[in-house]
């Protein structure tokens, strides 16, 4: 596969097959992407793949503190705290997306509530990954970091599995980190589930739109 291919047809999976991914398949992943660039060549990074029982405790727990009214409290603030065009519209049109993928209507919050939490559920997947950056790295890291992560996408995509970045993954990194005794001074920035992915699942199919080139790209001559 070439990397337009790998770019153009990478998704967010949120339906996996029931089919393990062996610690082979994982190391030859990150064989690939700790070839990522980083500034001063930081690697600002820390992986922690999780599976089985190990993984089931994390959902559990997160799970139980959504259900029992405890907000989340992650590491940095993911999102704005006001929402304002042209980002508030696009989020939006994303949401309902997903939501017409699967046929949920607007005004159904019971389904919708229970489709956020397989979130939490690494929907279904049988890795899960959490990226951590030491605190100490400056501003820059989280570019390091963003790069980072596009190089795990696509690496995972050459080897026929499936990705979805989660900054939901994060919204709880107490519990994350204390399940897998990370020290304080490392920021949670998300998780990703990985697997195989269920191409037939409806949730798999829907597909969210890009600007025109012509709408980001300036030419100065």
């Amino acid at each position: 596969m070439n990397i337009e291919v790998a770019v153009r047809e990478r998704i967010s999976v949120r339906a996996f097959l029931d089919k393990p991914v062996s610690r082979e398949t994982i190391a030859q992943l990150f064989e690939t992407v700790r070839w990522a660039p980083s500034a001063a060549n930081l690697q600002p990074w820390y992986v922690a793949v999780v599976s089985g029982d190990r993984k089931q405790r994390i959902s559990d727990q997160v799970i139980q503190a959504v259900e029992s009214g405890v907000g989340p409290h992650p590491n940095f603030p993911y999102y704005p705290n006001k929402w304002v065009e042209p980002y508030r519209s696009r989020r939006f049109r994303c949401g309902m997306a997903l939501y017409n993928a699967i046929g949920i209507k607007r005004d159904d919050t019971e389904r919708r509530r229970q489709i956020w939490n397989e979130n939490y559920r690494f929907f279904g997947a049988p890795i899960g990954l959490f990226f951590f950056m030491g605190k100490n790295t400056g501003h820059g890291a989280w570019i390091d970091m963003g790069i980072f992560l596009q190089t795990v996408m696509l690496a995972a995509k050459e080897l026929g599995l499936g990705t979805c970045p989660q900054a939901s993954l994060a919204d709880y990194p107490d519990i994350v980190k204390k399940e897998l005794d990370v020290p304080e001074d490392w920021i949670l920035v998300c998780g990703m589930s990985l697997g195989y992915p269920d191409d037939q699942a409806p949730i798999n199919q829907y597909r969210t739109e890009r600007m025109s080139v012509n709408d980001f790209l300036k030419w100065y001559d």
